[in-house]
């Protein structure tokens, strides 16, 4: 077997890249340009040498702060430019700028910008002011002028009843009656006027009566326009108010009240003619100041519009220089040698091009000392890369969606990229949904150059990234869809007539009495004389769930296999002999044994009932089989089926934590044996371990720590075995909804003689198929593949509790890292 195995071609392919952990000295002046120059490959993960101290304690804090405030100038212009309503068109100009440059550039457009917007806030709150004031004068002076003829008899009779002989006494509350307020030296009826937010108007009225004990007259009028508050600078609708009262106390507490809520007062004259030259003066102050404003804001746009044209090459270029001065605060740096040191991780097919990179930038900075780049050894174990495109980037995340793998273990997004999709289709097999799926995967994917530069939501987003994930989904549910012969649920005679004909020449009650086989069977596909039969449900069935069985038995088994090639990469002969070996005999001597059942019945057309064979292979293994014998020979192959899955389940258990003791016991007690691997106990990794305490091995925790992966495996296979009928399950409810959809709204809607009614019903059965059977059941489908993958395949072999490999790259800088 070993022998076999090694002629094998190399599997490079589903390992992750070899890495090595690599030492830099580079010289104090070309620092930087090293830096940059390993920012533009991408290829190596730096070591923080420097995560002892705090961020104000590094060599370069100072240019992190300068780089960090430069990143909230340019945020500033941003958001100044989208206040704006301006488009920033992207320019070359001053693309090689340098850092000290660009940061007295930013400082005087800051300076410049803030004093304009200081400038036309002051001239738009006088203008809100104004325009206020001139509304106020408008609306009060119609309140003044019918006063004169309307309000008379109210101000007399206020004048008889609460003045008296000139003197204004007000009648108290009760709880101030004690105190006598001193008379007043006013007299006659006089009025405040202003204007208030309409909301409050209520309220504002309850507030001024009672204050002045009902002894005021309120009106109002609503403004004919929205206003911008000049205090909130908000958009809102007022009311302007005229407040007429009598006596000193009385204006005091109005005004102290119009405080309170915000109402801004305005002095109106009684006069006419006062009136009339108040009101065009207003008028002719609000046009200047309008004029004025327009051209600060053509001013101030301008002034955006110089600095919106490089402002994205100025975002990244102060981005790459903030990453690249916290890249070198992650170094040692050595004062005595005028050096920084640095440590971190590569590939190692990226060797060749760091040392380039770093000759290239010696010479550019006109070093005399070369940068010195070597390999170390390193204590923990390496990050995991894989390389990856467009095409294969999505399946990688979907299984580091579940954990990163460990450093060389078996990646699973090897074999993702075609079961993922193929099982998603069982359970979406319709080959009508599956065109317009493909549609959608065709249409992202020609539009790819395009959406790749736009700014999409997180929905569209997440779609285009998997858009040949989407690809591969719609070609396999059209495949799927072709087997069951399901186009939105309706069989088509592709290949060929059918295998079945009626019994009598009518064919009127062929549903009820059923059908003749009379010629060879449908050469593709479900025959579509099964569609609507009295026997198409408990076929399908069986079909389906039999399939589902075959499909999860051949998974399990290649992940199994998957676990003896990770233990022969890492040389774990315990891990192959003591758990490859019994979990092969142990799945396949029950549920392996359950699929050549399934295949031999299939082809013999046999009426055993598995069910009872499964069961009484358990409860009566010697008893005599009788209909539900198969095959020659099928007893006593049972009874050792049976009997070698008892016995897997010990192998499992026992012998790996005692040749695990034993072995720790040689090892120190004089000889010498090599570091002992194992993908499941391994005494590097495992707490109380040989490899951290040389004469402390926790045999208990080891043994029940098997013992609960053996527990786990025996169970597992029970219930695993089971989660794949969710690819029956699925696949039947998809078939059921599209039936429904078809048959109680498509049809039944086309059989009505009304335009209408059919409209009606195929815009109905096209919103269903759309948002139910291509959204939700997709998504669904997508979540239960998902789980397949996740639990019942990979927990076989994938551990998935490695770091991922995060090299400094400027390409994976986003905007939120300013």
């Amino acid at each position: 077997m070993n022998r076999f195995i090694e002629n094998l071609p190399p599997m490079d392919l589903m390992r992750s890249e070899k890495m090595t952990f690599v030492q830099l000295i580079i010289p104090a002046e070309s620092s930087h340009r090293a830096i940059t120059y390993l920012g533009e490959l991408g290829l190596i993960q730096f070591r923080d040498l420097n995560a002892e101290k705090s961020p104000f304690q590094r060599t370069f804090v100072n240019q992190v702060k300068r780089c960090a405030e430069m990143s909230r100038k340019l945020r500033f212009f941003k958001d100044q430019i989208n206040k704006a309503g301006l488009m920033s068109s992207p320019s070359v100009l001053q693309s090689d700028i340098h850092l000290e440059d660009l940061e007295i550039q930013l400082a005087e457009h800051e300076y410049e910008l803030i004093e304009m917007n200081s400038n036309s806030e002051k001239l738009r709150k006088s203008y809100n002011e104004l325009l206020e004031f001139k509304i106020v004068l408008e609306k009060a002076c119609s309140f003044l002028v019918s006063s004169r003829g309307a309000v008379v008899p109210e101000e007399r009779e206020l004048e008889e009843n609460v003045f008296s002989h000139g003197n204004y006494v007000e009648t108290p509350f009760l709880f101030e009656q004690e105190i006598t307020p001193a008379p007043s030296n006013q007299s006659g009826l006089r009025f405040i006027s202003g204007i208030i937010c309409k909301s409050k108007v209520l309220r504002f009225e309850r507030m001024l009566f009672r204050a002045t004990r009902g002894n005021m007259l309120f009106n109002q009028a609503p403004a004919d326009e929205h206003i911008i508050d000049p205090i909130s600078t908000e958009m809102v609708e007022k009311t302007v108010f005229v407040v007429f009262f009598s006596g000193e106390q009385a204006r005091i507490k109005i005004l102290k009240i119009c405080d309170a809520f915000g109402a801004n007062c305005y002095p109106v004259p009684e006069d006419i003619s006062k009136q009339r030259q108040i009101t065009s003066e207003v008028s002719a102050r609000l046009a200047d100041l309008e004029a004025t404003l327009e051209a600060g804001i053509r001013h101030r746009n301008k002034a955006l519009a110089s600095v919106g044209g490089p402002l994205t090459i100025w975002m990244d270029m102060v981005k790459r220089e903030k990453s690249v001065y916290d890249t070198l605060n992650m170094l040692n740096f050595d004062v005595t040698k005028k050096c920084l040191v640095g440590e971190g991780w590569c590939p190692v097919f990226a060797k060749t091009q760091i040392q380039e990179a770093l000759q290239r930038a010696t010479f550019d900075s006109n070093s005399e000392v070369g940068i010195i780049f070597h390999s170390m050894d390193a204590l923990e174990s390496p990050p995991t890369y894989f390389r990856t495109n467009s095409f294969t980037g999505p399946y990688q995340e979907i299984v580091d969606a579940y954990g990163v793998a460990r450093y060389q273990e078996a990646n699973p997004a090897v074999y993702t990229t075609i079961i993922f999709p193929f099982l998603f289709a069982v359970m979406f097999g319709d080959w009508g949904h599956g065109i317009c799926l493909l549609l959608g995967a065709l249409v992202l994917i020609a539009r790819e150059n395009k959406l790749s530069t736009q700014r999409l939501g997180s929905f569209m987003e997440m779609l285009f990234g998997g858009r040949y994930v989407l690809l591969l989904m719609s070609l396999f549910s059209i495949y799927c869809g072709l087997i069951y012969n399901e186009f939105f649920s309706v069989p088509y005679h592709i290949f060929g007539a059918s295998a079945y004909k009626c019994r009598d020449n009518t064919c009127r009650d062929a549903h009820t009495t059923g059908l003749v086989k009379y010629r060879e069977p449908y050469p593709f596909g479900v025959d579509p004389s099964w569609r609507g039969s009295r026997s198409e449900l408990p076929f399908l069935n069986s079909l389906k769930m039999k399939m589902s069985i075959l499909f999860g038995v051949v998974h399990m088994n290649l992940g199994i296999i998957l676990s003896y090639f990770n233990a022969h990469f890492f040389g774990s002969l315990l891990d192959i002999r003591y758990q490859f070996v019994p979990q092969m005999i142990f799945l396949n001597c029950l549920f392996g044994y359950l699929s050549l059942l399934i295949i031999v019945k299939w082809c013999t057309g046999s009426q055993a009932d598995l069910y009872h064979v499964m069961i009484y292979m358990f409860l009566s293994p010697f008893e005599n089989l009788g209909d539900n014998q198969l095959f020659w020979g099928q007893r006593p192959l049972q009874v050792l089926l049976l009997l070698l899955s008892v016995i897997a389940v010990p192998w499992m258990l026992f012998p790996k934590p005692f040749m695990l003791k034993k072995l720790h016991n040689e090892r120190f007690q004089g000889r010498t044996y090599g570091v002992l691997h194992t993908s499941e106990v391994d005494l590097e990794l495992e707490p109380g371990s040989a490899r951290q305490h040389d004469d402390d091995f926790n045999f208990t925790e080891v043994f029940v720590h098997q013992m609960i992966h053996s527990i786990e495996f025996v169970l597992g296979s029970v219930s695993n075995t089971a989660s794949y009928l969710r690819l029956w399950a699925l696949s039947l409810a998809h078939s059921e909804l599209s039936t429904v959809f078809y048959e109680k709204v498509l049809l039944l809607a086309w059989g009505y003689d009304n335009l209408v009614v059919r409209l009606v019903g195929l815009a109905v059965f096209s919103f269903a198929t759309a948002f139910i059977l291509l959204m939700m059941e997709s998504l669904s489908a997508f979540l239960h593949a998902l789980r397949l993958h996740w639990v019942e395949f990979q927990n076989k072999f994938y551990h998935g509790d490695g770091c991922k490999f995060r090299p400094f790259s400027f390409a994976s800088l986003t905007e939120d890292e300013n």
